[in-house]
């Protein structure tokens, strides 16, 4: 029963991040769900992982965002073996980032 629960409440938050329409919105609800600690440990991990997506070093990737290297080597683990989000979603991201404005 206690995964039942579990998977209840992964659903509902599933479904409610999927509600959010825009990234101030995203802002308000991550403001209220968590604390300044843990929204700046994802945004951490989401930079590292970005980094290591572009080829960085560990020790580079260490040195400039002061992530302990066991969550880096987790976040590597997840970029090689997970479940592809950090991949699919950090590479559409970072490829609209590096699109030339001039292409649209």
């Amino acid at each position: 029963m206690l995964n039942q629960h579990k998977e209840r409440d992964t659903s509902l938050l599933f479904k409610t991040l999927a509600q959010i329409k825009s990234e101030e919105e995203f802002r308000m609800f991550f403001e209220d769900l968590c604390t300044y600690k843990e929204i700046a440990q994802m945004s951490q991990r989401l930079e590292s992982a970005c980094l290591l997506l572009e080829g960085k070093t560990y020790s580079k990737i260490i040195e400039k965002t002061e992530i302990s290297s066991a969550t880096l080597s987790r976040i590597s683990r997840c970029i090689q073996h997970g479940s592809g989000g950090y991949n699919k979603v950090l590479f559409d991201i970072m490829n609209s980032e590096n699109k030339d404005p001039e292409d649209n």
